[in-house]
């Protein structure tokens, strides 16, 4: 079983296009979003989201998922060794092994990517991104009491349109993306995209002995669309992506690198300047039998999906199918503290494979009448196996290596669900739904202790790991919106949210499996041995509003979570081996405001800002049976935060600037009982354009954090940190044919 880091923090606001398309006039521009399934104006959702389009994407530099966390409200997305990682007011999740499930989704087109380390892939050729914080189980289903990110690429269109865009930056950054779309006729569009990045790694080798480190990049992402008019009331968009990643792991410094008093249970943050803090200087007193390796992160993947809509006059039928494969190979080299002191080297390889399919029919009415209503079925299924090798653990006493061996882990979830929102009346509106979820999971595999990289049966023996799980749920919303003026709207929402129960190493007594059994000695209680589904309640209420001419917009959203069976996950030594253990933490509360919007005075110039405030903490939580954790912060959910962003047009010029500053907070590690502070900071951006009227190409100039100051994003339970982005410089060239 892997250990690999994640997070990250600063976990406030950040208005939703902190940098949008060039201003033409001065007011803010509408956003269709299709939130609620069915398209509609972002500023007439009932919902508190943010929505990202190409050019703020663009304009941001933000090129992966990992990195759209920096401008959202109460949002934190992550690209860590192990996978990415989404928190939303507060909530996350550590667990991104093959028996883990998210807190929040992640959508591509619709389909549900069920695994963190294949979601932080290449932002190409997109149509918005659109954010939805706090529980969707009605519409998005299970494992979204945190939220939901859905990524939206562009459809064909029935014409001809191609671009072509280069970049060039620091750490040797080069990257190369194109797009073609072609109207083969009047039926039959096709559209083709590519994105190729690569960058030399933020770390540096204190030790000189060869190595290269992580945090680089080397992607290679390409997708093929197909857009085919069946009749005049079906249409049919049929997707083909896939994505070569060959980056590095070993995206990691030594906690020490930031803190002081480790090893005695208090972390306290000092400031070594950030290329110290970057640099790995950690000798092992087992290197010399232990020596690091070249690390690698080989992935491949791959999907297809199918998407209909066929109207049929007062309803029209939705058909969303998908199958997408992952398969990985990598080499780690790890900092292990085993012991307060004491850290070795610890080299990890890992093999997996996993293959998903997913199928959703769906119904939705049409017409003008006072009821709007939808209703679907859904299932899922995703199969995987994996081979985690860990070594050079023998200097503590325990064994050379390691092998967890696990296959197939399987996982089953289907749901019926439906909503319907009535118009009480012309101002008015009342909107119901709910869903019922089943999901089964079950995992066979064993943990060997090994002598040497193969199993021998006179010296070695296994443990079995066999469990299996079926839980279900139904989740639900209520909620009123309410037309107080033209350009405002009111809105109110109880939801609920639900997250899969799981599952860890072990057995329970009795089992057999692969030829092994479980006697009692090595059995693990039922109480240990399962976890239970999370679950929350939400209360939400919010205003979103346009005014002074819509020159002006704001967004307030006020919201309380009573969270039940929290799930937290940490890396222990349990029967002398490691494994990642996942428990429920009794009961956390969540509350806090959130205010965005923007000002465009005049045609020239753009303000956004972004204030929130959040209190989310364990309201019962033993994180070991004898310390209460009640009061204590949840990872990443600083108390406040503030974003000012300001653009302006000079004519074929335009500049602008981002800054954000977060409260502190905390990243727990609750098998060691550490609490690690992350002091406050700020970030800044800053972005110049130029684009001559009429010209078909463009000219982007940018810099993130100009402070280029570095703080944790994640810290794991053996001492591995895993750092934000130094200061990185772009310049890039866009050309449209």
């Amino acid at each position: 079983m892997k250990t690999t880091a994640q997070a990250r923090p600063k976990l406030m606001v950040i208005p939703f296009s902190l940098m949008i398309a060039g201003t033409a006039q001065a007011q803010i521009q509408e956003v269709t979003v299709t939130a609620q399934r069915a398209p509609s104006l972002e500023s007439k959702t009932p919902v508190s989201m943010s929505t990202l389009s190409a050019d703020a994407l663009t304009k941001a530099g933000i090129d992966t998922p990992g990195d759209i966390g920096a401008r959202l409200p109460n949002v934190e997305v992550d690209n860590t060794p192990d996978g990415m990682r989404i928190t939303m007011r507060g909530v996350s999740n550590n667990d991104a092994t093959e028996k883990g499930d998210p807190s929040a989704a992640f959508l591509l087109d619709g389909i549900y990517i069920a695994r963190p380390q294949i979601q932080n892939l290449s932002f190409y050729d997109l149509e918005r991104v659109e954010v939805l914080r706090g529980p969707q189980g009605t519409l998005y289903g299970r494992n979204t009491t945190a939220g939901v990110i859905s990524v939206m690429s562009k459809t064909p269109i029935n014409r001809f349109e191609a671009w072509v865009a280069t970049e060039f930056g620091n750490y040797n950054s080069r990257k190369l993306a194109a797009m073609i779309n072609v109207p083969v006729n009047d039926m039959l569009s096709l559209r083709a995209a590519m994105s190729a990045n690569k960058h030399d790694s933020y770390l540096t080798n204190g030790l000189n002995n060869g190595r290269e480190l992580g945090k680089d990049r080397d992607d290679i992402s390409a997708r093929l669309s197909a857009k085919l008019k069946i009749t005049r009331d079906a249409t049919l968009v049929v997707r083909y992506d896939r994505s070569k990643v060959d980056d590095n792991n070993d995206s990691y410094v030594p906690d020490t690198n930031f803190y002081t008093g480790v090893a005695s249970g208090n972390p306290v943050p000092y400031n070594s300047g950030t290329r110290t803090r970057l640099t790995y200087n950690f000798v092992a007193p087992n290197a010399a039998i232990a020596p690091q390796q070249q690390a690698h992160s080989y992935k491949n993947t791959y999907g297809v999906s199918a998407d209909l809509s066929w109207d049929l006059g007062p309803a029209t039928l939705y058909y969303l199918g998908s199958h997408r494969s992952f398969d990985h190979d990598q080499l780690a080299n790890f900092y292990y503290r085993v012991q307060p002191t004491l850290a070795l080297n610890v080299r990890e390889s890992f093999l997996g494979d996993y293959k998903q399919d997913s199928h959703e029919l769906r119904i939705a009415t049409e017409g003008d009448g006072p009821l709007s209503a939808q209703a679907g079925v859904y299932y899922f299924r995703e199969e995987s196996s994996q081979v985690y090798t860990f070594r050079d653990l023998a200097l503590v006493g325990l064994p050379p290596y390691y092998v967890f061996d696990h296959g197939p882990t399987i996982s089953t979830s289907k749901a019926v669900f439906g909503q319907a929102t009535y118009r009480v009346t012309d101002k008015l509106r009342a909107t119901a739904g709910a869903r019922y979820t089943s999901d089964q999971k079950s995992r066979v595999g064993s943990t060997n202790f090994q002598q040497g990289p193969a199993f021998n049966p006179a010296t070695d023996f296994k443990l079995l790991n066999d469990a299996a799980m079926r839980t279900h749920q139904t989740t639900w919303r209520l909620g009123l919106d309410y037309d107080l003026a033209p350009g405002t709207l009111l809105y109110g929402a109880i939801a609920t949210g639900y997250k899969a129960g799981g599952f860890n190493d072990g057995c329970l007594a009795g089992s057999t499996q692969l030829g092994l059994g479980c006697p009692a000695a090595l059995a693990v209680p039922a109480a240990a041995l399962f976890y239970q589904p999370e679950t929350v309640r939400s209360y939400e209420t919010g205003v979103k509003t346009r005014f002074w001419d819509n020159k002006a917009s704001l967004n307030l959203a006020a919201f309380y979570y009573d969270y039940r069976n929290l799930q937290l996950s940490s890396v222990a030594i349990v029967s002398g081996a490691p494994r990642f253990v996942t428990s429920n933490a009794g009961e956390a509360s969540v509350k806090g405001l959130e205010a965005e919007g923007q000002i465009a005075p005049t045609a020239q110039d753009r303000f956004s800002y972004a204030l929130a405030l959040l209190d989310a903490h364990y309201a019962r939580y033993s994180p070991d049976g004898v310390h209460d954790w009640a009061g204590v912060k949840l990872d990443r959910s600083p108390s406040n935060s503030l974003t000012l962003g300001y653009e302006h047009d000079f004519g074929p010029l335009s500049a602008g600037v981002s800054a954000r500053r977060s409260a502190a907070y905390q990243i727990a590690v609750p098998a060691q009982l550490l609490q690690y502070r992350i002091p406050s900071y700020t970030q800044t951006d800053a972005t110049l354009r130029y684009r001559p009227q009429g010209a078909a190409w463009s000219v982007t100039a940018r810099v993130k954090n100009l402070e280029n100051k570095v703080h944790p994003i994640y810290i794991d339970s053996f001492g591995m940190l895993t750092a934000s982005d130094p200061r990185t410089v772009d310049v890039r060239l866009d050309y449209r044919f």
